[in-house]
C-alpha cells in the first residue's frame, strides 16, 4: 500500500527561501572552519618542524637549539629541524616566522636580543609581538666576557685599566647589533667607564674565530663555544656577568662581585610560533620542550655549557618578555644605542 495519496504523486519538498538558504549554508561553512583545525591539529605532526634559529652555528643560541630539538623530535615523532637564519640583529629570522602559516610547522627560537632589545633599538620592526605566540621559556644563560691569549691582562680589573689607559684603541665583537653579547659588554662599558669599540659579526662563530684569531680584543657572549677554548687556553674568561658563579667556571668571578654589585647581563632563549596557531599544537610543543628539559642527559648538558633550564608556561612567558623589555631598553637608552 502506498504511502502517498491517491494521486499517486511524491510530495514537493517544501521550497526554502533565498535567505534560509544563505544561513544554512554560512551554518556549514562556519562548522566545516570549526572542525578544520581542530582535524589538522589532531594529526600534527605528520612532518618535520623547523625551528629557525637567528644566529649562525656556534653559539649558545645554535647549541641550545640542536640539543633540544634532537630530543623534541624522538617525544614528538618527527624531526625537528634547525634552520640557522642569522643577520640583521635576527629580524629576518622573526620576520620569516611571523610571516609563516600558523600551523605548527615552523616555528623559531626567540631571543632576548629579538624579543627584549631590538624593540629598543630599532625605530620600526617588521615583527610585532601580536604576530606571535609564546610556546615556552626555555633557558637562561648568563653572559661571560672574554679577552684574547694575546690581550696583557688575565682579571676584568686589568683589562679595565689597559681599556682606560687607550682609550677607544680596544675593541670587542659581538653576534652582532642588538644581540646579548653587545648589550652585555656595552652595560660593562657603562658601568665601568671604558670606551671600547663594537665590532658586530653574524653570529656566535664568526665573532670567536677573530677572538681566537687575534682579529678583535674582548668579546661578550654565552658560555657555549667559549668555554671549550678557555680550558685549551685559546682565550682568557675574565668575569661572568650572572649574580653568582657558573657552575661550568667556578673559578671565574662575577662582575657583581668584582666591585659592581647588581650586575646582570644574562640572556634566555624561548620557543615562540605564528600567531594564531592552534592552541593544542601550542600546547603539544611546550609540553615536548619540558620534557626534553627534563631529561637527566639534557640538563647536565646545559649545566656544562653555563646555561640552566628554566620552562614557563606560555602564558607566563609572555608577561616575562614584557618585563625583560623594559630592563634591556634601561641599558639601550644609557648607553646610547641606536641602530647600525
Amino acid at each position: 500500500m502506498s504511502i502517498w495519496p491517491r494521486t499517486g504523486r511524491r510530495p514537493r519538498r517544501p521550497l526554502l527561501l533565498p535567505a534560509a538558504r544563505r544561513v544554512i549554508g554560512f551554518a556549514s561553512i562556519a562548522v566545516m572552519t570549526a572542525i578544520a583545525p581542530l582535524a589538522h591539529a589532531a594529526a600534527w605532526p605528520d612532518k618535520p618542524v623547523r625551528l629557525v634559529v637567528p644566529y649562525g652555528p656556534g653559539g649558545s643560541s645554535d647549541v641550545i637549539a640542536r640539543l633540544l630539538a634532537n630530543e623534541m623530535g624522538k617525544i614528538l615523532g618527527q624531526a625537528v629541524v634547525v634552520d640557522n637564519k642569522a643577520g640583521a640583529s635576527g629580524i629576518i629570522a622573526m620576520q620569516e616566522v611571523a610571516r609563516a602559516a600558523p600551523d605548527g610547522y615552523n616555528v623559531v627560537l626567540g631571543h632576548v636580543g629579538t624579543l627584549a632589545v631590538n624593540p629598543a633599538m630599532f625605530a620600526k620592526l617588521p615583527y610585532r609581538d601580536e604576530d606571535f605566540s609564546p610556546v615556552v621559556l626555555l633557558a637562561k644563560v648568563p653572559m661571560v666576557f672574554a679577552v684574547g691569549a694575546k690581550v696583557p691582562a688575565q682579571t676584568l680589573a686589568e683589562f679595565v685599566a689597559l681599556a682606560k689607559a687607550q682609550p677607544g684603541k680596544l675593541n670587542y665583537g659581538s653576534a652582532g647589533n642588538g644581540s646579548a653579547g653587545h648589550l652585555a659588554f656595552e652595560m660593562l662599558k657603562v658601568t665601568t667607564g671604558i670606551d671600547v669599540t663594537h665590532v658586530p659579526y653574524k653570529g656566535t662563530g664568526a665573532q670567536l674565530n677573530d677572538l681566537l684569531a687575534g682579529n678583535t680584543d674582548a668579546a661578550s657572549a654565552g658560555p657555549p663555544g667559549f668555554v671549550a677554548q678557555a680550558k685549551a687556553g685559546k682565550l682568557k674568561i675574565i668575569a661572568s656577568g650572572s649574580p653568582q658563579r657558573l657552575a661550568a667556571l667556578p673559578n671565574v668571578p662575577t662582575v657583581a662581585e668584582l666591585g659592581y654589585p647588581g650586575f646582570d647581563s644574562s640572556q634566555w632563549f624561548g620557543i615562540l610560533a605564528p600567531a594564531h596557531t592552534p592552541p593544542e599544537i601550542v600546547t603539544r610543543l611546550h609540553d615536548a620542550a619540558v620534557k626534553a628539559l627534563n631529561i637527566p642527559a639534557v640538563r647536565a648538558r646545559l649545566e656544562d655549557e653555563g646555561s640552566t633550564a628554566s620552562p614557563m608556561a606560555p602564558a607566563e612567558f609572555a608577561k616575562f618578555i614584557k618585563t625583560e623589555r623594559e630592563r634591556w631598553s634601561t641599558v639601550v637608552r644609557k648607553a646610547g644605542l641606536k641602530a647600525e
